[in-house]
Parts: structure tokens; sequence; C-alpha cells
């Protein structure tokens, strides 16, 4: 299927836009050359038929009894004619040899009008000729003699159709060259807007949404030159370019100030939420009488400080996860960190049934054995908290080429569509679709996210009632990725 015009490269629009152009010009002109040239021929083989009308007619009048071959005038060739004396007798022949016409090369010649113009007439076996009837001049004794005198139209058509020919394979050969040549003009000459276009790819493959991006390639000098099209590009490209700079350079700044923040608050925060929890747990379980509403008040003291200070640790890890700090890379089974993490979470929720399918052979990756166990830790109580009694869940390993692909599947009611394209995001939280037996920071999926980043993997999730399924995909001990991905944080 040929693609749209508007699809074309700009260069091979270029070219078939010339082509097509010089062609058309060069039809035109052979057009007309041809027509001029066909008009100059049939106008001299016009006057040429007249000149042989007088011949014949000087030769009939020579001839008053017909007898002989009358197309035998000095002077003609390539002609044919036709007489009828006074008697009805009918005299032909043929200019140059001494044969008479056949009854139907006399018909057809005998079948021009007699009204003083030419006319093309085919005469069969001999050819086109052109053909006119003279019934005006005195002939032999007796009524005037109508003769019809032809002479072949090869005069014409001959250096006309050589004309063609030649017109034709000139035309042919020199679209060809402008064709070629005007591609390699028009290829050099659109070089800078080339090098403009890569560099556009270069930056559009850059990671600009994240981390530190460092200096942006520019346009060369070379092509920034405002009195060229693809220099006045190059140049709003390069503004473009430094504006994008100082808008990543202020992001970062910006992100690098708060990833410290919370950082250093995270890192605050822990000595005295250790000691609230530590006070209260001694106040509470203090041999001296305490209160019932103290009691319950101590309690609940020590609970909101042990969940703030699981929050603070959450905020510290993806603090230091979006600084870049390394993690541990070293050769992980998968398979026991699902199982282990399976029965934990059966031994914290045991209303749900859990299931775990593993597979036959080994899947090893290269990473942090903690952070991915957190990752599975996570997705598993994500699914306990967030969905009701009965519900099954899930956990699977499987070996897809060279990546190993975690599922955590579960029954539930599913996610809201419009709450998936931010689950993995800080702070994110369901709604009453899901029910929540617990608290949550809304930070457990962001965690997940960010650790299978940190190894080079992917992560997401797909949802509908009755089925909700995360996926993990890390790469394998022995693929390409693994091996880049340590190379990258080692």
């Amino acid at each position: 299927m040929i693609r749209p015009w508007s699809t074309w490269p700009l260069r091979v629009r270029l070219v078939v836009t010339v082509t097509l152009l010089l062609g058309t010009l060069f039809g035109v002109m052979a057009t007309v050359t041809t027509i001029q040239l066909r008009g100059h021929l049939q106008g001299t083989l016009s006057d040429q038929l007249d000149d042989a009308l007088g011949r014949v007619r000087g030769s009939l009048v020579h001839s008053p009894g017909g007898g002989g071959n009358f197309m035998q005038a000095p002077g003609i060739r390539d002609a044919v004619g036709v007489a009828l004396d006074s008697g009805g007798q009918v005299t032909s022949g043929i200019a140059g040899s001494s044969a008479s016409l056949t009854q139907k090369q006399i018909n057809a010649l005998r079948s021009v009008p007699a009204d003083g113009a030419a006319h093309a007439v085919e005469v069969p076996g001999l050819g086109s000729y052109l053909v006119k009837v003279d019934t005006g001049a005195p002939g032999m004794p007796g009524p005037r003699t109508p003769i019809a005198v032809g002479l072949s139209e090869s005069y014409v058509s001959g250096p006309v159709d050589d004309l063609i020919e030649t017109e034709a394979v000139l035309g042919v050969a020199g679209v060809i060259l402008v064709g070629f040549v005007g591609f390699g003009l028009i290829r050099v000459s659109l070089r800078p807007l080339d090098r403009v276009a890569a560099t556009a790819a270069r930056i559009s493959m850059l990671p600009l949404h994240e981390g530190e991006v460092g200096r942006l390639n520019r346009v060369p000098a070379q092509d920034t030159d405002p009195r060229t099209e693809s220099g006045l590009v190059g140049a709003s490209l390069n503004r473009m370019i430094d504006h994008v700079s100082a808008a990543l350079e202020a992001r970062h700044a910006s992100e690098t100030r708060v990833r410290q923040f919370v950082a250093d608050a995270s890192h605050e925060l822990r000595t005295p939420l250790a000691s609230i929890k530590g006070y209260a747990e001694l106040t509470r379980r203090s041999r001296e009488s305490v209160p019932p509403d103290a009691a319950y008040a101590l309690g609940r003291v020590e609970s909101e400080a042990t969940r703030m200070t699981a929050l603070v640790e959450d905020l510290l890890l993806l603090a230091r996860l979006d600084a870049g700090r390394p993690l541990e890379r070293e050769p992980v089974d998968l398979a026991p960190l699902v199982v282990d993490a399976v029965r934990d979470a059966h031994a914290a929720v045991p209303d749900h049934r859990w299931e775990v399918r593993l597979p036959d052979d080994a899947a090893e990756v290269v990473g942090d054995e903690n952070r991915l166990r957190q990752v599975l830790v996570n997705l598993l109580a994500n699914a306990g908290k967030h969905t009701p009694a009965g519900t099954t869940v899930t956990a699977s390993l499987t070996r897809e080429d060279r990546w190993a692909v975690l599922a955590v599947a579960d029954d539930g009611p599913g996610i809201p569509q419009e709450l998936l394209p931010t689950v993995f995001e800080r702070f994110a939280r369901g709604d009453g679709s899901r029910s929540r037996k617990a608290g949550s920071t809304g930070l457990g999926l962001a965690i997940v996210a960010a650790v299978v980043a940190s190894h080079g993997g992917q992560v997401w999730v797909t949802s509908e009632p009755g089925e909700t399924v995360f996926t993990v995909r890390l790469p394998l001990e022995t693929s390409p990725a693994s091996v880049v991905a340590v190379a990258a944080t080692g």
C-alpha cells in the first residue's frame, strides 16, 4: 500500500517534485516541437502534392489515348494515382513502377471527395497517403478528366517518429539523471538538518524525568546560521535546549534538597520515635498500677510510634534509592524468597487462602536479597490488607527468556480503573472498593517500584473485579540486562 504523500521523507518529496516538474516541462516541449514539425512537413507534403497533380495532369495531356503509365511523369516519387478518361476507362499507376493498382486500392483513391482539399487515405497494401482529387484542369480530348493523386505520408511520419523516439530516449535519460543528481544535491543540502534531527534524537533518549541529567548535547555552531532554514531550526533548538537545561537543573536542585531533607528528617526522627515507643512500653508494663485510661493511651502511643517508625524507615529507604546509593549485588534464588514471604503472609493474615507456584528450574537474579524480599513482602501485604477475608492470593514465579517474572494475583474486588495509573506513586491510597483492616503509609508499592527499577526490572499492575495481578520482571543472572545493572551500580 502506497504511503500518503505527507508521510514521505522530505528529500524524497523534493526529488520526486523536481523530477515530475522537469518531466512535465520536457514532455510539453517535446509535444510542441513534434506538433510544429508535423505541421511543417504536412505543409511541405501538400505543396508537393499540388506539384505532383500538375505533373500528372501534364502527363495525361500528352497521352490523349491514356496509354502507358501516366504516373511516370518526371519528378514524381512515392505516389499513386487514378484517372478516369472520357470513355469511362479507369487508368491507375504507381510512380517508379510499371504495375497498376488493384481494385481495392483504386476504390480507396476514388472514395476521396473532389473538394479540392487533401485527405489522408489508407491505401490497402501500400500504407497511408495524402490524396487530392483534381477535376478542374483540362484533360484528354473530350470532357475533363478527374484524377486522384496521392503522396506517401512516410515523408511526414518517418521524421516525426524519429523525433519522438529521440525525445523519449533523451527525456527518460534526462529525468533519470536529474533524479540521481538531484537526490545527491538535496541529500548534501539537508545534512545540516539531519545533524539537527540527530541532536534532538539523542536528547529524546536521555532519562530526563529523574536524576541529574548533566549537560545536554547542542547543535553545532555551523548548523545554526539564521540565513538558512536548517540554521533557523538549529538555533531554535539550541534555545530550547538552554531552557530545558535550566529547568532540569532547577528541578534536580529542588529534588536534591527535598531528598536531603527527607533523609535528614527521617534519620533524626528515628531516635525520638524509638524513645517514645520505649518509654510508653516501659510505663505500660510498670509494676505500679496505671489507670485503665492511661494504659489505653500508652498503648495507642506505642502503636502510633511503631507505625511512625515504619513510615520513617520507608521514607529513609526511598530517599536512599532516589539518591542512587548502591545496593548489594549477589546471586539471589527467588524461589526460597517466594516461599518464605508467602509463609509470613499466611501467618499475618490467616483468613486468606495463600498459594505458591514455582518453576522446575532455578530463577536466579543479581541483586540485594533483603530488598527483593521486601518487594515480595510489600506485594503480599498489599493483597492481604486490601482484600476481604476468604480471598485467594497466588504468588507465582516463572522464567520468560532472559527474565524472571514474579506475579502476585488475588481474586478480590479489584482496583478502580481511575486509580491504576497512580498505584505506584508515593502516598497513593485506594478507596473503599478495597477493604482496609489496617492502616497503610501509602509507600509500600512506591518502594516496590523503586527497588525493582534499581535492579533493572519492571513492575506493572492489571486489575478488574475478581482478578488483580501485580507483575515484577527482573533480569536473570545470565542475561545482559543484569550485567549492565551490576556495572552501572557497582
